[in-house]
């Protein structure tokens, strides 16, 4: 008996500490992304963005996207690929004015998805 109930608390706390992991990861991962579509935001705002700058968010998002496939599903991700796909696009023909709305779609789906996967009672409900 002592036994079973050591163990269930293992594991508890076990799947609380990769619950807490995986918070903080995500957090993290999309703060920094945020950081970097807000620099593209801004360049873009001022027409001064290019096809490279877009090309370098996209390819950071590329590499943090390889690491969040393990913890988000894959239909959020690829939410997130077709909007960074169309911005690239938008500014590599310097049509700025269609590309900003994409960005701000992006930057809030940044904001917005590190919340949506915290470990909250309405999550798990």
């Amino acid at each position: 008996m002592i036994r079973s109930l050591c163990a269930i608390l293992a594991v508890c706390v076990l799947l609380a500490g990769a619950a807490v992991f995986e918070h903080l990861y995500i957090g993290k991962a999309f703060a920094d992304f945020s950081g970097e579509l807000e620099a593209l935001y801004e360049k873009t705002d001022e027409a001064r963005a290019n096809y490279e700058d877009a090309r370098a968010v996209q390819t950071s998002w590329e590499t943090r996207k390889e690491r969040l496939q393990a913890f988000l599903p894959h239909n959020d991700l690829a939410r997130m690929d077709n909007a960074l796909s169309e911005t690239v696009r938008l500014v590599a023909e310097e049509n700025y004015a269609f590309a900003l709305p994409q960005l701000e779609v992006l930057m809030h789906l940044a904001e917005t998805f590190p919340n949506t996967y915290r470990v909250t009672l309405a999550n798990i409900f």
